[in-house]
């Protein structure tokens, strides 16, 4: 045998012998590489945690297949490799892209189903080359497991924000959307919370928007506050076995004995979310023939409460040129009456500008008639969430609220040194009780001068949690004005609030991941068109055209001597 033979021979055994080595140490070691600079196709720990949970099949079905515009086509794309990385972790992960408008004829059955199943689609303008159709879209996905289903939506509604805008933003939470819905309907629901009755709160159809989020991750029922004249120790028992209380918008006095319920509750490390309106006055009072209604400020009781564990709600409301929109009739045309677009100042549209992650990558989140909070000095941590914009500042109460505000000219000198005034407060600590060196309104055995560590979350506006009713008295999604047509992220800041006090921060700091993507501009391809698709698709061949050349040229150059 020639030598060149035996070399070759050689050669093709050590190849052989170190791909099976290979194959051997990739069965056992199992590794991804990300090359990306922001690794946003790097599983969180949390994720990662949740794939676990996953022990027999898990179908999800995105629909989001067939002819789309670029910017979906982007959000398909990110959304088919991540869900790739989770399957790599978990086969028992299987997903598939469908179109849900391929059935040409059965087109409007298919609509019909999706709607039902609460699967909205959009219609957007598509712009190619200034060229404008219209497009619609189900930016939906549907994870099934166990007989259990959920929706995944995969388009954030951000405001105001264009199409590419959107898209971008759903990318950043694309990686929660996912791990959101797997943990939902994989994990038992194991933690309890209370909403609070019995003083005057908001109705369960007011919030019913978020009590049904709400369900979806933990259990949730009514807990009255009426049994505590007759039995306060046992209605304290019984409200131990919560985790979390919501107190949302409570409009009448708490008697001395519920408040040392609530407070013993706290004592015990119960989670409390504290929705205050400190000053009565809300929008429905104003359209009337006056256009105007009194403020004037709400007692609770809960004053005393409030000044031990750090804080103080003043019975002010804040009133921001950085308000929300509304719609006020302003003549009439005909038989039509005529609306015309104003700002109101009393509903601060606030943008987040913490970093902490329940807050962090939020948008616009809508106020109405909120009042300021004071930090007090005791101890207690306390990280300032949500503040009015630097062009706000404080009205006194008992005042006149008068629709004609809207056409009132302010200038920046007006609010100097009075913004930035505290609308939502974390508190973080071991909390001294309300009655601590005093008289007991009911005598307790297990009464806690100093209790162990919790959470609160205190927001100076009631109405943050409320959701509109439709013309059915329907609960329409919670952030949604029906009035203007926009939506803000209410909901996304309170269910934030609530993992959060939960313990879920996994989740929430899945939410705050940045994700950085680098976008072409529209303007510079359309005014260069002909040299990018050079650039993009003709380069490329004729570098390939070339080393094909120049390799059947080196190679009969060496063969032919």
């Amino acid at each position: 045998m020639k030598a060149s033979n035996k070399l070759n021979l050689k050669t093709l055994g050590i190849t052989i012998f170190i791909l099976i080595v290979l194959n051997v140490l990739g069965s056992l070691f199992f590794h991804r590489f990300d090359l990306t600079k922001d690794k946003r196709y790097t599983l969180s720990p949390t994720s990662l945690q949740i794939v676990k949970q996953v022990k027999n099949p898990l179908s999800i079905k995105i629909y989001m297949q067939g002819e789309l515009p670029a910017d979906f086509r982007r959000l398909q794309l990110e959304t088919k490799q991540l869900l790739e990385e989770f399957q790599a972790y978990n086969s028992n992960i299987v997903f598939e892209f469908v179109n849900p408008m391929e059935n040409g004829e059965d087109n409007m059955e298919v609509i019909k189903s999706l709607y039902q199943k609460g699967l909205t689609p959009i219609n957007i303008s598509v712009d190619d080359k200034g060229k404008q159709s219209q497009e619609m879209v189900f930016p939906w996905a549907v994870a099934v497991y166990n007989n259990k289903e959920v929706n995944i939506p995969l388009l954030k509604n951000i405001m105001g924000a264009s199409t590419t805008q959107k898209v971008i933003g759903s990318i950043q939470h694309l990686e929660y959307s996912i791990a959101d819905a797997i943990n939902k309907i994989t994990k038992d629901r194991q933690k309890k919370v209370a909403i609070i009755k019995g003083n005057g709160e908001l109705s369960e159809i007011h919030i019913g928007k978020l009590l049904r989020q709400i369900k979806e991750s933990y259990y949730i029922g009514p807990f009255t506050l009426d049994s505590v004249a007759k039995d306060p120790n046992g209605t304290l028992a019984a409200l131990e076995k919560y985790d979390l209380a919501i107190i949302s918008k409570p409009t009448e006095k708490f008697s001395d004995e519920e408040k040392q319920v609530l407070d013993q509750f706290i004592m015990n490390g119960g989670k409390t979310l504290w929705l205050i309106d400190q000053v009565a006055a809300d929008m429905d009072s104003l359209y009337n023939q006056a256009g105007a209604t009194l403020a004037y400020p709400r007692d609770l009781n809960l004053n005393d409460m409030f000044f031990k564990y750090g804080f103080r709600i003043n019975p002010d409301l804040v009133k921001d040129e950085n308000g929300s929109p509304i719609k006020l009739a302003t003549g009439e045309q005909g038989s039509a009456t005529q609306y015309q677009d104003f700002i109101w100042k009393f509903a601060p549209l606030v943008q987040p500008a913490s970093q902490h992650p329940i807050v962090k990558n939020l948008g616009g989140i809508k106020f109405d008639f909120a009042s300021p909070i004071d930090t007090l000095k005791n101890g207690i941590k306390k990280t300032v969430l949500l503040q009015s914009s630097q062009y706000s500042k404080t009205i006194g109460t008992p005042s006149e609220i008068n629709l004609n505000i809207v056409t009132e000219k302010t200038l920046p000198a007006d609010y100097a040194n009075k913004g930035n005034i505290n609308l939502s407060v974390l508190l973080e600590g071991s909390f001294h009780s309300a009655f601590e060196n005093r008289v007991l309104p009911f005598k307790e055995s297990s009464f806690l001068s100093k209790g162990k560590p919790t959470k609160m979350i205190v927001v100076a506006d009631g109405d943050i949690a409320r959701n509109q009713l439709d013309k059915n008295m329907m609960p329409v999604e919670l952030g949604y004005d029906q009035r203007t047509g926009n939506l803000y992220d209410n909901k996304d800041f309170m269910m934030n609030c609530v993992n959060y006090l939960l313990d879920d921060t996994g989740l929430i700091n899945i939410r705050s991941k940045d994700v950085e993507l680098p976008l072409l501009d529209k303007e510079k391809v359309y005014e260069n068109y002909t040299t990018t698709q050079f650039i993009t698709i003709g380069l490329p061949i004729l570098i390939l055209l070339v080393f094909g050349l120049v390799f059947t040229f080196l190679r009969k150059r060496k063969y032919s001597r």
